[in-house]
């Protein structure tokens, strides 16, 4: 047992050891298998190790840990509706217009790096920037259908190209 009153020093071994067990009890009654929860507690670890924080200095491991994994959670289903979304849209398509497995992969992938990439914005900026780049809508099309001003759609656009450019240099 770990005594709360002197902190431990982890190395990420012993936090590993001391802690998988409970993080992957955790995550599998929210996500509801132990497949994905194994992956996402392994992807805590990963995220961990990659981190900045100096685990010597680490007071309370399962409140880190539990951040972590809850930031890894939220992604996890953020990919997965929008997986969801992508095969009801294939459901849609006649049978020869359906990509093959391999492209399908790599429009998932460009979908979650994209979503990803506009995780940042704001809902109406968000929306205003698909509705110009997916659906090639001008700024008057987009600024009836958002039901605000051409300017408003300008400042939207002008946010998101923004924030593009400095997710990319980042």
């Amino acid at each position: 047992m770990i005594d709360a009153a002197t902190p431990p020093d982890y190395s990420l071994s012993t936090l590993y050891r001391d802690h998988r067990s409970w993080l992957e009890t955790w995550l599998r009654r929210r996500v509801g298998n132990a497949w994905d929860a194994a992956d996402l507690s392994q992807d805590t670890f990963l995220r961990v190790l990659a981190s900045s924080q100096s685990l010597a200095e680490l007071r309370e491991p399962r409140a880190y840990l539990l951040t972590v994994g809850k930031r890894l959670l939220s992604n996890f289903y953020s990919r997965r509706s929008l997986e969801q979304a992508y095969l009801e849209a294939l459901a849609l398509l006649p049978q020869e217009c359906v990509p093959s497995p391999e492209q399908r992969w790599v429009v998932l992938e460009t979908l979650h790096a994209l979503d990803e990439l506009l995780d940042g914005l704001l809902p109406q900026v968000r929306r205003a920037f698909l509705l110009s780049q997916l659906h090639g809508l001008g700024y008057r099309e987009i600024a009836e259908r958002l039901e605000v001003s051409e300017r408003t759609v300008k400042r939207y656009m002008a946010q998101a190209y923004e924030h593009c450019l400095l997710v990319d240099l980042e």
